[in-house]
């Protein structure tokens, strides 16, 4: 009787900003890694997922949304969706269902990296089929794709069809990590986050997007995870806003932080918030850098 092969490889998810990427590595996970809102532009590293079975290991490489960079920030978001493309033997491009304004140069990008890629129309449930068919067609004559795969990562319809046809496409090879790790990022870049998240989630317009997340001390003690972190804006006028009157803006988003924080590490954790103001950060490469996006 032959043995059954194992395989292994890694997969970047590459899209539009909420396109539903975060939203699918989660679900395929069955767990909360990469952090989640309506709001796009939510991702900015190139976060690490890693899903095992018995015969196959697939290392996901969540992205940032595919934007025309503006600034030094969002050069460096771009520069990990490229990176993730280059580190991976198979790429998802993912679409929302129904929108077919993606610009030229994605195809280009990926029609020049010369690997397979799979189109993932996502949000299927939110059209009708005939819509679903018709935006497959349209997509199909920008770039020969490996396959077509319709999913809603939300409900997690089409999601086994996908991992299925994923593993088709992966070379032999033993597993990268051991089975039961689920991404090589520290719990500190997880701590920061779902800090980060509630930018999104409680603040509006600007604000999430001028603002990052700096862990200065993870601490595992017995009782409890001891954290003290800073929130980093881009202007002064920001800080006030953070804070808010008598202090009630950073109770809220501490207190919201610190429950996301204790569900994902499953413990006590006493966060200590401080904001700070450097000045122009996200227009500044070194600073960038230095916050992590290197």
């Amino acid at each position: 009787m032959s043995e059954t092969v194992h395989k292994s490889g890694y997969v970047a998810i590459i899209g539009k900003p909420n396109a539903g990427k975060s939203t699918l590595m989660n679900q395929i996970l069955g767990t909360k890694l990469s952090i989640t809102t309506h709001k796009p532009q939510t991702t900015r590293h190139q976060i690490v997922g890693i899903h095992s079975e018995e015969n196959a290991q697939i290392i996901f490489l969540d992205t940032p949304g595919i934007i025309t960079p503006k600034y030094e920030l969002q050069k460096a978001m771009m520069r990990f969706v490229e990176k993730a493309e280059k580190d991976a033997d198979l790429i998802l491009f993912i679409v929302e269902a129904g929108e077919n304004n993606i610009p030229d140069f994605a195809f280009e990008q990926l029609k020049n990296l010369g690997k397979p890629v799979l189109l993932v129309i996502n949000k299927v449930d939110t059209k009708s089929q005939e819509e679903v068919e018709t935006l497959s067609k349209e997509l199909d004559k920008k770039i020969t794709f490996a396959g077509t795969v319709f999913t809603s990562a939300l409900t997690g319809f089409g999601v086994d069809t996908l991992l299925h046809t994923i593993t088709e496409y992966l070379q032999p090879g033993p597993p990268f990590y051991p089975k039961d790790e689920l991404s090589e990022h520290p719990l500190r870049f997880f701590a920061s986050e779902l800090i980060r998240e509630q930018f999104f989630l409680q603040f509006h317009e600007e604000l999430p997007y001028s603002a990052t997340v700096e862990v200065i001390q993870y601490e595992e003690r017995d009782e409890l995870d001891y954290i003290n972190a800073e929130i980093i804006v881009n202007r002064k006028s920001q800080k006030g806003m953070i804070i808010g009157k008598g202090g009630k803006a950073i109770k809220k988003l501490g207190m919201e932080a610190r429950k996301s924080i204790e569900e994902f590490v499953d413990r006590k954790v006493f966060l200590d918030l401080h904001v700070k103001v450097r000045e122009k950060w996200r227009e500044n490469e070194q600073m960038v850098r230095s916050l992590g996006y290197k």
